[in-house]
C-alpha cells in the first residue's frame, strides 16, 4: 500500500503558539466573534466554570487581559469598523468574520490600550497565519495594521465616538427621551468602564476609610481601584456585597421594611434580597433560573443572612398569603448597564423592546394581587428605554385605574440625589449622572423605579 505523501507547506503552530500572549489574543478574538456573530452573551462566555474552553484554560493574569480586550474592542467597536472601512479598499468576502475578529482585538489593541503596536500587530499577523479560515488574509491582516501604525492622526482625527460606538435605533431612542446633549452624553458614558461599588451592612464611611473608597447613593462607596473582590477586607465576613450605587436605590423605595413580608420577584444574584434582608425584612426571594438562585443562596450564606429562596416562573407562582411589600426587578434590555455589560449593543434589538415590554406588562398586573391593601409595589428596570419605564408605568396605572396610585419618590429617600428624581416622582437614573459630591463619582447605571400602593 502507498503512503500519502506529506502535505508541504503545513503552518507549525508550535513555536507561535507558545509566543507569550498568542492564547490570551486568540481567545479574545474567539469570544469576540462569539458575540457579535452569534449573540452570546459577553458573561457566559467569561464564566470560568461554564464560559469558553479557551478562556477557562488560560492563567488568572491572561482572563484579565482577554476581558479588557474584548470589554474594550466592543466599546469602541464603531470606531474601529470606521477606521477599517477607511483602511480597506474593499470588504473583504472571508464569511465568517474571523479576519475581522482578529483585526478588531488588534486596533483595540493599537489605539485604547496600553500594549505596543509591535506586539499587536505581531500577534493578530500569527493568529490570521495559524487560523484556517483567515489565512488567505495574513497579509492583508500585516497590511491595514501596519499603515494604522504610520497614519493613526490622520485616520482617526474626526471619529464621531459618541455615535458611531452606538447602533443608530439605541441613539434615536435615547434623542428622543433625553434629547440630543443627554444622549450623547449617556453614549459617552459608556466608553468608560463601571466603577466598583460596594452596598455596606453597617457604617459606610468606615469601610470607605478601610478600603478607600468613598460613599455614593445611599449607604454604597465606590473603590477607586479594582482588584480580586475576594480579596478584600471585609469579604469573607460578609460586610458588603457588589452592587451598582444606582441598583441600590429601589430597594429603598421600600421604606422600613423591619419585620415585613416582602418578595423580591427575579431577585438573582441578590443585591436587593440582601438589602431588605439586612433592613430586617422576611424576604422571599423568586427566580425563574435555578442556577442563578443558587448563586443567590450563597451570597446569602456568605453574608449571614436568612431568606426563603423560590426558583419559580412568576406567570406560575402563586403566594400563599399576600405580602405586606413586593419589589419587580422585571426581566429588560439592560440598555442601562452597558458600562458593565459592553455586549448589549451589540447583541439586542428593537424587538426585543417589544417582548421584553410585554413580559413586564404581564408581571405587573399579576403581581398586584401578590400584595395586601396599603402595601407598595416597586417595579424597577435597568433599562435606558421609556418603553420599560415611563410608558410601561402610565400604561399600568390607566389598566389598573382604582386599584392601585403612584407613590412619588422624594429625592432624600434616594440621598438627595436629585438629578434622578423626575417631576412626576419616578426614579431615572442615566449613566452620566453623578453618585456623589466628588467630582470622581460620576456615572451609575441606568435604573428606573416607580413605587406604587395597591388600594
Amino acid at each position: 500500500m502507498t503512503k500519502r505523501p506529506a502535505k508541504a507547506n503545513k503552518p507549525q503552530a508550535t513555536d507561535r503558539t507558545e509566543k507569550p500572549g498568542f492564547a490570551a489574543r486568540k481567545t479574545a478574538a474567539d469570544i469576540l466573534g462569539n458575540v457579535v456573530h452569534k449573540k452570546r452573551p459577553l458573561d457566559g462566555e467569561l464564566d470560568t466554570t461554564s464560559g469558553h474552553s479557551g478562556f477557562r484554560a488560560l492563567a488568572g493574569n491572561d482572563r484579565s487581559l482577554v476581558r479588557a480586550i474584548v470589554g474594550t474592542a466592543l466599546r469602541h467597536r464603531g470606531e474601529i469598523a470606521e477606521i477599517l472601512e477607511r483602511l480597506l479598499d474593499r470588504r473583504i468576502p472571508e464569511k465568517t468574520g474571523r479576519v475581522l475578529d482578529i483585526l478588531h482585538v488588534a486596533i483595540a489593541q493599537m489605539l485604547f490600550m496600553e500594549i505596543p503596536d509591535r506586539a499587536a500587530v505581531s500577534l493578530a499577523v500569527d493568529h490570521a497565519g495559524l487560523d484556517r479560515r483567515a489565512r488567505p488574509y495574513k497579509g492583508l491582516v500585516n497590511g491595514v495594521l501596519r499603515r494604522l501604525g504610520r497614519e493613526r492622526d490622520e485616520i482617526t482625527a474626526d471619529l464621531d465616538a459618541e455615535a458611531l460606538n452606538t447602533p443608530d435605533w439605541l441613539l434615536e431612542s435615547w434623542r428622543g427621551a433625553y434629547g440630543e446633549e443627554t444622549a450623547r452624553a449617556i453614549a459617552r458614558a459608556h466608553q468608560g468602564e463601571a466603577a466598583l461599588d460596594l452596598s455596606i451592612r453597617d457604617d459606610p464611611d468606615l469601610w470607605a476609610e478601610k478600603l478607600g473608597g468613598q460613599p455614593v447613593g445611599t449607604g454604597s462607596i465606590r473603590l477607586t481601584e479594582k482588584g480580586p473582590v475576594e480579596a478584600l477586607e471585609g469579604f469573607a465576613e460578609g460586610a458588603w456585597w457588589v452592587q451598582d450605587a444606582a441598583a441600590a436605590l429601589p430597594a429603598c423605595l421600600l421604606g422600613n421594611v423591619k419585620g415585613l413580608r416582602v418578595a423580591d420577584l427575579c431577585a438573582a444574584p441578590g443585591g436587593k434580597t440582601a438589602q431588605l434582608a439586612a433592613a430586617g425584612a422576611d424576604v422571599t426571594a423568586i427566580d425563574i433560573s435555578k442556577s442563578r438562585l443558587k448563586r443567590l443562596e450563597e451570597n446569602m450564606t456568605r453574608l449571614g443572612l436568612e431568606v426563603t429562596a423560590v426558583a419559580a416562573d412568576l406567570r406560575d407562582y402563586q403566594p400563599e398569603a399576600p405580602f405586606d411589600a413586593v419589589l419587580l426587578d422585571a426581566p429588560c434590555s439592560a440598555t442601562g448597564t452597558i458600562r458593565r455589560h459592553p455586549d448589549v449593543p451589540w447583541i439586542k434589538k428593537p424587538y426585543d423592546i417589544e417582548k421584553l415590554a410585554e413580559i413586564q406588562r404581564e408581571l405587573l398586573d399579576r403581581v398586584l394581587a401578590w400584595v395586601r391593601p396599603g402595601g407598595l409595589i416597586v417595579y424597577c428596570t435597568c433599562s435606558l428605554e421609556p418603553e420599560e419605564g415611563e410608558r410601561q408605568v402610565e400604561a399600568f396605572l390607566e389598566r389598573q385605574s382604582g386599584k392601585v396610585e403612584l407613590v412619588p419618590v422624594d429625592a432624600e429617600e434616594v440621598g438627595g440625589l436629585s438629578q434622578c428624581v423626575t417631576a412626576s416622582g419616578l426614579l431615572r437614573c442615566l449613566p452620566c449622572h453623578e453618585a456623589g459630591k466628588s467630582p470622581d463619582a460620576t456615572g451609575l447605571d441606568g435604573f428606573f423605579a416607580a413605587r406604587f400602593r395597591r388600594f
